[in-house]
């Protein structure tokens, strides 16, 4: 290998590297801070956050990939660039054509790393994403809802707390529950408490024995009953929170089917799913040979405005593989055309401006007018 291509290669692996770790720790960052709110929420169990961080974190590994390696070739050709350096590669009798022999050097082993992740790794991440909260789901309300915890219902208006059991008959002990009505605020002790799960999917925490105190506020009107069952509802079918939980866990189930499954099934949503899995790896080759030209920038202007666009043209990239992803589920486009399309335009916009950048141009004639 020519001096050349190891200095870009070498380059390219380092940018590559710290845009990598700086990527992953902050998606991990964020991540975390999201699973540990839904630990807080009781939506998951404190013990399985790791373990979902890193699942997750594969399943994330493409699109990182994809954007790292974008990123690090698009900085180490603007530097060349800025500093000059391009133009002893010039004089050496290089042009920008040949950075590609480096580039797809360093392309080609993470579009095949990418493939084996979205093929194989990400959908199996996924359905170990999806047993985990099966697991969760599957266990019993109390341990859900566990001693010493509080618990809010209805966007706060309902708050519950509830003591350790002292009857082994019982799921819960002493409870206190504040519930925030139109015209009253209500306050209501138990001894004991339980949940349970109606038929139409309602779950509703059933006190008793025990007393509520009705407030009506700005008035000193005020109410005492004594019951010895009493319900209130914590979660409802209906609720827009758990309709959209049943969303993303059909989402998960459609993410962890493996790829031989959606190609024998063949339907619209298995077809749209396998179409993003075969698009990522294309699009690691395609954002590499973008980068090359659009880091070709003019070292006497600002940086800024080179560095945006390149921005917006990969975000309007993987926006369209997502677009075309929906409507191939819609049956807008066939499975064909929507893996094709989208790729074929930013192939040849690539090769459209790497044949701008490495072209020439012709000398203009002088009349002799001009003379």
């Amino acid at each position: 290998m020519s001096l050349f291509k190891r200095a870009v290669f070498s380059e390219i692996t380092s940018h590559a590297g710290i845009v990598f770790s700086t990527l992953l720790v902050v998606w991990l960052s964020v991540l975390i801070v999201r699973l540990l709110g839904d630990a807080a929420n009781g939506d998951i169990g404190a013990n399985v956050v790791l373990g979902l961080a890193a699942f997750s974190s594969i399943t994330a590994l493409p699109v990182i990939l994809s954007v790292t390696l974008f990123v690090a070739v698009l900085t180490t050709v603007t530097r060349s660039y800025r500093e000059s350096e391009m133009a002893v590669w010039f004089a050496s009798g290089l042009s920008l054509g040949q950075w590609l022999h480096p580039v797809m050097r360093f392309a080609l082993p993470v579009a095949a790393v990418v493939a084996v992740l979205t093929l194989s790794a990400s959908p199996w991440a996924y359905g170990q994403i999806a047993e985990y909260r099966q697991r969760f789901e599957q266990r019993s309300d109390l341990s859900k809802v566990s001693a010493g915890q509080f618990i809010e219902t209805d966007d706060g208006r309902r708050v519950f707390f509830a003591e350790s059991p002292t009857r082994p008959d019982d799921e819960l002990g002493r409870v206190v529950a504040r519930i925030i009505e139109p015209e009253w605020l209500s306050i209501v002790t138990a001894e004991s408490a339980a949940i349970r799960t109606e038929s139409n999917g309602d779950r509703f925490l059933v006190l008793g024995p025990g007393h509520r105190y009705d407030l009506k506020s700005g008035s000193p009107e005020m109410r005492m009953l004594e019951f010895d069952r009493y319900g209130v509802r914590i979660e409802s079918r209906t609720d827009p929170r758990v309709q959209e939980a049943k969303l993303q866990q059909a989402l998960q189930q459609i993410k962890a089917r493996p790829t031989l499954d959606l190609i024998a099934q063949g339907d619209t949503e298995s077809m749209s799913q396998l179409m993003w899995r075969l698009s990522l790896p294309l699009a690691v080759l395609n954002l590499a040979l973008i980068a090359l030209p659009l880091g070709a920038v003019n070292p006497r202007l600002g940086r800024s405005g080179d560095l945006l666009i390149a921005g917006l043209l990969a975000l309007l990239y993987m926006n369209l593989i997502n677009l075309s992803r929906g409507w191939i589920a819609n049956g807008v486009l066939s499975f064909g055309v929507g893996l094709v399309l989208v790729h074929a335009v930013f192939l040849a916009l690539g090769l459209g401006l790497m044949w701008q950048r490495v072209r020439m141009p012709k000398p203009k004639r002088r009349t002799p007018e001009s003379a």
